[in-house]
Protein backbone atom coordinates (compact mmCIF):
# COMPACT_ATOMS: atom_id res chain seq x y z
CA UNK A 1 0.00 0.00 0.00
CA UNK A 2 1.45 3.26 -0.83
CA UNK A 3 1.41 6.00 2.49
CA UNK A 4 -1.09 8.62 2.02
CA UNK A 5 1.89 11.41 1.99
CA UNK A 6 3.37 10.05 -1.11
CA UNK A 7 2.07 10.93 -4.30
CA UNK A 8 1.70 8.83 -7.47
CA UNK A 9 3.28 10.14 -10.79
CA UNK A 10 1.77 10.03 -14.01
CA UNK A 11 3.79 10.43 -16.83
CA UNK A 12 3.15 11.56 -20.47
CA UNK A 13 4.84 12.14 -23.97
CA UNK A 14 3.56 15.18 -25.62
CA UNK A 15 5.84 15.55 -29.69
CA UNK A 16 6.09 19.15 -31.35
CA UNK A 17 5.73 18.75 -35.30
CA UNK A 18 8.43 21.09 -36.64
CA UNK A 19 8.69 22.74 -40.14
CA UNK A 20 10.42 25.54 -41.71
CA UNK A 21 7.53 28.39 -42.81
CA UNK A 22 8.11 31.39 -44.83
CA UNK A 23 8.83 33.97 -41.78
CA UNK A 24 10.76 31.00 -39.01
CA UNK A 25 9.79 27.72 -37.90
CA UNK A 26 7.02 26.64 -37.04
CA UNK A 27 4.84 24.00 -34.86
CA UNK A 28 1.61 21.45 -35.49
CA UNK A 29 -0.46 22.38 -32.75
CA UNK A 30 -4.51 21.21 -32.16
CA UNK A 31 -7.39 23.06 -30.18
CA UNK A 32 -8.45 20.65 -27.91
CA UNK A 33 -12.28 20.51 -27.66
CA UNK A 34 -14.24 17.88 -25.55
CA UNK A 35 -11.57 16.29 -23.68
CA UNK A 36 -12.28 17.92 -20.00
CA UNK A 37 -8.87 19.63 -19.92
CA UNK A 38 -7.77 22.64 -21.20
CA UNK A 39 -10.51 22.74 -23.61
CA UNK A 40 -10.63 25.63 -26.34
CA UNK A 41 -7.12 25.84 -25.71
CA UNK A 42 -4.07 24.99 -28.40
CA UNK A 43 -1.72 21.98 -27.69
CA UNK A 44 0.64 19.91 -29.24
CA UNK A 45 -0.32 18.04 -31.87
CA UNK A 46 0.10 14.91 -30.30
CA UNK A 47 0.43 13.86 -26.73
CA UNK A 48 -0.46 11.54 -23.88
CA UNK A 49 0.02 8.88 -21.03
CA UNK A 50 2.35 6.47 -21.30
CA UNK A 51 1.37 3.09 -20.79
CA UNK A 52 2.37 0.75 -18.69
CA UNK A 53 5.33 -1.09 -20.17
CA UNK A 54 5.71 1.96 -22.40
CA UNK A 55 9.09 3.86 -22.70
CA UNK A 56 8.24 7.42 -22.78
CA UNK A 57 9.86 7.47 -26.53
CA UNK A 58 7.75 4.71 -27.37
CA UNK A 59 4.31 6.07 -26.10
CA UNK A 60 5.40 9.59 -28.48
CA UNK A 61 5.43 7.48 -31.52
CA UNK A 62 2.04 6.06 -30.47
CA UNK A 63 0.76 8.94 -30.15
CA UNK A 64 1.71 10.67 -33.11
CA UNK A 65 0.10 7.55 -35.06
CA UNK A 66 -2.99 7.66 -33.11
CA UNK A 67 -3.71 11.37 -32.95
CA UNK A 68 -2.50 12.25 -36.19
CA UNK A 69 -1.84 9.40 -38.55
CA UNK A 70 2.00 9.36 -38.77
CA UNK A 71 4.85 7.30 -38.59
CA UNK A 72 8.47 6.81 -39.08
CA UNK A 73 8.85 10.18 -36.21
CA UNK A 74 12.61 10.98 -35.48
CA UNK A 75 12.12 12.12 -32.03
CA UNK A 76 14.99 14.41 -30.71
CA UNK A 77 14.18 14.55 -27.00
CA UNK A 78 13.80 18.23 -25.50
CA UNK A 79 13.50 18.37 -21.90
CA UNK A 80 11.60 16.83 -18.98
CA UNK A 81 9.07 18.96 -16.79
CA UNK A 82 8.16 18.18 -13.69
CA UNK A 83 4.47 19.78 -12.55
CA UNK A 84 2.01 19.91 -10.06
CA UNK A 85 -0.83 22.49 -9.43
CA UNK A 86 0.33 24.43 -6.71
CA UNK A 87 -0.08 22.17 -3.70
CA UNK A 88 -3.60 21.00 -4.77
CA UNK A 89 -3.81 17.35 -3.32
CA UNK A 90 -3.59 15.73 -7.09
CA UNK A 91 -0.97 13.48 -9.00
CA UNK A 92 2.26 15.32 -9.92
CA UNK A 93 2.99 14.99 -13.67
CA UNK A 94 6.57 14.13 -15.74
CA UNK A 95 6.32 15.50 -18.67
CA UNK A 96 8.81 14.35 -21.30
CA UNK A 97 8.50 16.70 -24.58
CA UNK A 98 10.51 15.64 -28.08
CA UNK A 99 10.20 17.42 -31.28
CA UNK A 100 10.64 16.33 -34.74
CA UNK A 101 11.20 17.21 -38.23
CA UNK A 102 10.86 14.32 -40.22
CA UNK A 103 8.12 11.75 -40.43
CA UNK A 104 5.83 9.42 -43.07
CA UNK A 105 2.78 10.40 -43.78
CA UNK A 106 0.63 13.84 -43.83
CA UNK A 107 -0.66 14.73 -40.37
CA UNK A 108 -4.36 14.90 -40.23
CA UNK A 109 -6.49 14.70 -37.11
CA UNK A 110 -7.58 11.04 -36.19
CA UNK A 111 -9.58 11.97 -33.06
CA UNK A 112 -11.65 15.15 -34.52
CA UNK A 113 -14.16 14.42 -31.89
CA UNK A 114 -11.17 15.66 -29.19
CA UNK A 115 -9.45 18.52 -30.98
CA UNK A 116 -11.40 21.16 -33.08
CA UNK A 117 -8.48 22.44 -35.42
CA UNK A 118 -5.12 21.24 -36.53
CA UNK A 119 -2.61 24.47 -37.56
CA UNK A 120 0.91 25.08 -38.26
CA UNK A 121 1.37 28.17 -36.13
CA UNK A 122 5.20 30.09 -35.99
CA UNK A 123 6.59 29.73 -33.33
CA UNK A 124 7.39 33.11 -32.69
CA UNK A 125 3.39 34.21 -32.95
CA UNK A 126 1.39 31.03 -31.26
CA UNK A 127 -2.61 31.30 -31.50
CA UNK A 128 -4.14 32.11 -27.67
CA UNK A 129 -4.49 30.49 -25.71
CA UNK A 130 -1.93 27.50 -25.53
CA UNK A 131 -2.11 24.96 -22.20
CA UNK A 132 0.01 26.70 -19.80
CA UNK A 133 2.95 24.33 -19.34
CA UNK A 134 3.01 23.48 -23.16
CA UNK A 135 3.59 26.98 -23.94
CA UNK A 136 6.56 26.87 -21.40
CA UNK A 137 7.94 23.99 -23.01
CA UNK A 138 7.49 25.26 -26.69
CA UNK A 139 9.83 28.38 -25.18
CA UNK A 140 12.72 26.12 -24.40
CA UNK A 141 12.52 24.28 -27.21
CA UNK A 142 15.88 24.01 -28.96
CA UNK A 143 17.31 25.82 -25.63
CA UNK A 144 19.43 23.00 -24.25
CA UNK A 145 17.32 23.28 -21.02
CA UNK A 146 16.50 19.54 -19.56
CA UNK A 147 14.41 19.94 -17.19
CA UNK A 148 11.48 22.66 -16.07
CA UNK A 149 9.17 22.42 -13.15
CA UNK A 150 5.78 24.11 -13.22
CA UNK A 151 2.93 24.85 -10.67
CA UNK A 152 4.97 24.40 -7.74
CA UNK A 153 3.66 27.29 -5.25
CA UNK A 154 6.91 27.22 -3.63
CA UNK A 155 8.99 28.77 -6.81
CA UNK A 156 9.73 25.12 -8.13
CA UNK A 157 13.24 25.45 -9.26
CA UNK A 158 14.34 26.08 -12.65
CA UNK A 159 17.74 25.72 -14.43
Amino acid sequence: MIPLDRFVVVPASYVFLLRDGVSGPEVLLQLRRNTGFMDDHWAAAAAGHVERGETAYDAARREALEELGIEDVALTFELTMQRTRGGEPIDERVDFFFSARSWTGTPRLMEPEKAADLRWCPLDALPEPVVPHELMALEHLGKGVPYLAHGFRQGGTNP
